[in-house]
Formats: structure tokens, sequence, C-alpha cells
């Protein structure tokens, strides 16, 4: 009998225990599908919203496409790219923003001096931004 009463207060013990531990929040995102088809781009974090124009510097593009970036993203591995993270809602842009489906402005075939302040991978990852890197890609 007192193996079970053991057992018991190992359990109610252990249950106690876990009941006043802090809970963690955990959250996993799963897109399938295609890439938004975006005029500039998108951002390289879920959901993926479209990205207004002087998001990406010139690397992103080839031909006055976006060659992609974030999950749908197949280029080099070794990939780095410029981007203006003034434009971006997480950091307080408040512009406006291209819609899905929407066409390049005008302005998009304009040279246009880049002024890019962080150096991403398609992942999303920040490097540390080495003045060289970008001083050669300082224009559109």
């Amino acid at each position: 009998m007192s193996g079970i009463r053991v057992f018991a207060f190992a359990a109610l013990t252990a249950f106690g225990l876990a009941a006043g531990c802090a809970k963690g929040a955990a959250q996993v995102n799963f897109y399938i599908g295609a890439p938004p088809v975006c005029p500039y781009g998108y951002y390289d974090y879920a959901p993926h919203n479209c990205a207004p124009d002087g998001y990406y510097g010139p690397e992103w593009f080839r031909d006055g496409v976006f060659i992609g970036a974030g999950d749908w993203f197949r280029g080099p591995s070794n990939f780095q790219g410029l981007v203006n993270s003034r434009l971006d809602p997480q950091f307080g842009y408040k512009g406006p923003l291209p819609k899905q489906g929407e066409k390049p402005g005008a302005q998009r075939s304009a040279a246009v001096p880049f002024h890019g302040n962080e150096l991403r991978d398609p992942q999303g990852n920040i490097h540390k931004m080495q003045k060289e890197i970008a001083s050669n890609k300082g224009t559109r």
C-alpha cells in the first residue's frame, strides 16, 4: 500500500510542477503553392505581402523580373542582396503597398539610385553589411 501512496505523491508533485511552469508560445506556418505575383517582389517573411518599389536592390531582379525571396527562391546558396528596411512594415513603414498582380509603375524603368541598409539572403537572414558591397550595388 505504501508503494501506491509514493506513486500517487510523485504523480501529484509532477502535475503541480508542470502546472506551475511558464507556457511558451510556438508558431508554425506552412505555405504551399506559387509565390505571390508582386510588381517589385514580396517581403521575405510570412505572410509574404507585396513589397513596394525600392525595398529590394537591383541584384534581386533579372531583366526587370523579381527573381524571388523567402521560401520560393531557388538561386545560388550564397546569394545575398541589399534591402531598404525603412520600407518594411515591421520597422514602421506605413506607406502604400502594391497589390498582387499589379504592374510595375513607369518609374521602375528609370535609373534610380538604390540605398540599401541591410544585406539579406533569400531566407530573410540579415548579414553584416560591408561597405564595398554597398558601394558596388548602389544603383538600379
